[in-house]
């Protein structure tokens, strides 16, 4: 059963790790996708869980998502969480892609449809289907089901069991277990 929080935001960040450590000790679960914009939360995550799953993927904004050629986590927090094990990936996300250049220009994509469809659940279930589906894209994590952890603006308020799937085979994703989110977005 899940944790329903009464706000969502980066102040919850601790308690979602804590029910997280708790879903981990069943132990089906050996892979994680934590969603980390300027690298607080993924730092977070790898320092409490690096030991304590196969694979831990931190996925970033892609570079120039905020401005053109910058990327929001620096360098050194990059090498702070690999030095925990933990892959940082950065690269296209899912549902802000090219299609967004379309709606920019048209005022339609799919990918938008799909996205506010997920915001219906939140922004961070919005953006654990999204990471989990980028870290499947890059080969990171296989097509056993994880946990992936996001947030509203920063930080994390979300975290769900998903069997993950590439792109291509966005259907096939299944969310199995909403470990926590907040009731109001």
């Amino acid at each position: 059963m899940g944790v329903y929080l009464e706000r969502p935001g980066y102040k919850n960040t601790d308690t979602v790790l804590s029910i997280v450590a708790e879903r981990l000790q069943v132990g089906d679960i050996t892979q994680l996708v934590v969603a980390s914009t300027k690298g607080s939360t993924g730092l977070k995550a790898a320092k409490k869980f690096s030991q304590s799953v196969e694979k831990l993927v931190v996925v970033t904004h892609n570079y120039g998502f905020k401005e053109p050629d910058t990327l929001e986590m620096t360098q050194e927090a990059r090498e702070e969480i690999e030095a925990f094990g933990a892959k940082v990936f950065t690269g296209t996300m899912a549902f802000r892609n090219i299609g967004t250049a379309i709606r920019e220009r048209h005022g339609y994509s799919e990918q938008e449809l799909i996205a506010n469809t997920l915001r219906l659940l939140g922004q961070g279930m919005k953006v654990c289907v999204e990471i989990a589906m980028m870290a499947q894209d890059a080969g990171l994590i296989d097509s056993r089901d994880c946990i992936a952890i996001a947030g509203t603006a920063r930080g994390a308020d979300t975290a769900v069991v998903i069997k993950p799937a590439p792109s291509n085979r966005l259907f096939d994703i299944k969310v199995r277990e909403i470990l926590v989110k907040p009731r109001d977005w």
